[in-house]
């Protein structure tokens, strides 16, 4: 019997995450900050499917997944839930 398929869930503080960097690049690009955030959600839609398709992170317990040479979705994962724990830009150094 396959095993079902673990709920998608964003932390508060990846929202925030996500919220920022579309407003930052919004300024100078809002057309550019559109299709990111398209991108990030299509993908990010994607991984309670495959959640370690991605490489492992640098925190124990985590993973993460390149969503553009400049950004990084950090995750935690369990048979019941993906977690998207941060949205980074790649230069930021994360806890």
């Amino acid at each position: 019997m396959p095993s079902a398929v673990p709920n998608l869930e964003w932390q508060a503080t990846a929202i925030a995450d996500l919220l920022a960097i579309e407003d930052y690049i919004s300024d100078h690009n809002p057309d550019a900050a559109q299709t990111l955030k398209d991108k990030i959600e299509e993908k990010t839609s994607q991984l309670p499917e495959h959640p370690k398709m991605h490489r492992l992170g640098r925190v124990d317990g985590t993973r993460e997944m390149i969503i553009h040479p400049n950004y990084i979705v950090v995750y935690a994962e369990t048979p019941d839930i993906v977690r998207i724990l941060r949205l980074l830009h790649a230069a930021q150094h994360w806890p």
